[in-house]
């Protein structure tokens, strides 16, 4: 069963996020998500346990429960695709609005090799 763990101090690491859950059952995988440019943890993580009736358990006692100063967030892990797209900001294409005139909108054309003296 993977199981989302979100609110979580940025203090937390992977360690102790799995000692959190081990006293629960056998723990496959525990993992803080972190930036990827700055390394910080991001607050949420994931925990996989080999047993669902064991991560259902962990869920019941530790979803709301307090941990290290927070009040965590425990949860059945959804598949990526179930939450809708990801988003893109590399993508500044599509419809800019305005008016339906057409045309160009002024100023300097950058894209001339021309030159005016």
């Amino acid at each position: 069963m993977n199981i989302f763990v979100s609110n979580l101090s940025f203090r937390i690491s992977d360690d102790d996020l799995k000692q959190l859950f081990e006293e629960y059952g056998e723990i496959t995988s525990a993992k803080v998500i972190t930036d990827k440019f700055s390394g910080r943890s991001r607050g949420f993580g994931f925990v996989e346990m080999k047993d669902d009736e064991a991560g259902q358990k962990a869920i019941d006692e530790l979803n709301n429960a307090d941990y290290d100063g927070k009040a965590i967030s425990v949860s059945v892990a959804k598949p990526r695709t179930e939450n809708g797209p990801r988003k893109s900001f590399g993508d500044r294409g599509g419809f800019r609005g305005g008016n339906d005139r057409g045309g160009d909108r002024g100023g300097n054309d950058r894209r001339s090799n021309t030159r005016r003296y």
